[in-house]
């Protein structure tokens, strides 16, 4: 990620917090807004003593659940030494009277964040082949992960993941709707109507899986950090691979998220989408997929409640990027794609 804003000088409070909780640490110091994180407000935090990341809430009235840096920073903090690559976290302060809102200090990781899933930078197709390989690689390791082993076998509440999603997605984009839109009143009632049984799949998922929170090595296609962890918990790990695959149906020009659809994988050597499926099938030892429709429709609708209430901070005038009215008109075209694959029917992975 890349600083935009201009620096802002630690004082006070927060460089008294930072001294006393970050090993090592030594001011002076400043903070750079990075352009990323929509949701939480993220900082390139540069000091005498180092370059380290904070992860802080937004300022304002939030959304009940929405913004759990205290979660982020457990689930880091627990990943560490498992495999699955993650930044190392320095300290938490749950204190709002630091800096108005809860925050976390963690490791900056020096390496390359791709916004493109064409990968266009890079020169060669076996290295796009290769990206794409690792991402289906630390995916199917997370999955893996057994969360008791890692201390996180209560991150999530029991029960069927998918209900409990539909039930806290629909609150968050009631509580965050601006204006009636049919597309997603309609898909909301597809959902509800088709959600498939609970087959008792239980595994740790990040919850937002895709290119642009992932750190890679500067010059190997080795993930070196999965970051945002904002929405991980205990659920079904297909819907992080049926996210990671929405994403990547979505028009290349999409703000949301952009995508390769109509893009030619094969002329730039990234796998199809039944090839990234059949691969992480294989690292997982799953047979097969039924109810794939539902897990890709599922992905849009949650996506488009999460862009509403980027949007719904805008015009409360709390947003933490400047491009959050913008990505609030993404909503209905997101439930329309997903009404669009339902109509299809696809199922490229019957059961």
């Amino acid at each position: 990620m890349k600083a935009t804003a201009p620096s802002q000088p630690v004082e006070g409070a927060l460089l008294h917090w930072l001294q006393a909780h970050v090993t090592g640490f030594e001011g002076p110091a400043r903070l750079d807004k990075f352009k990323g994180g929509q949701s939480n407000p993220t900082f390139k935090l540069i000091a005498a003593s180092g370059t380290y990341v904070l992860r802080r809430q937004p300022a304002g009235k939030l959304l009940k659940s929405a913004h759990a840096v205290d979660r982020e920073f457990r689930v880091i903090k627990a990943l560490a030494g498992s495999g699955v690559p993650v930044p190392r976290v320095h300290g938490l302060c749950e204190s709002r009277d630091v800096i108005g809102s809860m925050f976390y200090v963690m490791e900056f990781c020096d390496g390359r964040i791709f916004w493109d899933a064409t990968l266009a930078t890079l020169d060669s197709n076996e290295e796009r082949g290769a990206i794409y390989d690792e991402m289906n690689r630390v995916l199917a390791a997370l999955h893996r992960v057994d969360p008791a082993a890692v201390g996180l076998d209560d991150y999530g509440k029991p029960g069927n993941y998918f209900a409990r999603q539909l039930t806290r997605w629909t609150g968050q984009y009631r509580a965050s709707e601006l204006q009636p839109i049919p597309a997603m009143e309609d898909l909301m009632a597809w959902l509800d109507a088709n959600q498939p049984p609970d087959d008792g799949r239980v595994a740790l998922v990040h919850g937002d899986y895709r290119l642009d929170n992932m750190v890679f090595h500067a010059h190997e296609p080795r993930i070196i950090a999965v970051l945002d962890w904002e929405l991980s918990t205990l659920g079904h790990p297909l819907a992080d691979l049926a996210y990671q695959c929405m994403q990547l149906r979505m028009p290349s020009d999409a703000g949301a998220t952009p995508g390769l659809k109509g893009i030619d994988r094969d002329a730039l050597g990234i796998p199809s989408e039944s090839e990234y499926v059949a691969r992480y099938c294989e690292r997982t030892g799953i047979a097969d997929i039924g109810n794939w429709t539902f897990y890709l429709a599922f992905s849009f609708f949650r996506l488009a409640a999460i862009i509403q209430g980027v949007a719904k901070r805008a015009v409360d005038g709390n947003a933490s990027n400047t491009r959050a009215a913008e990505l609030g008109q993404w909503v209905e075209p997101l439930a329309r794609m997903a009404l669009a694959a339902i109509d299809e029917d696809q199922h490229i992975y019957p059961a």
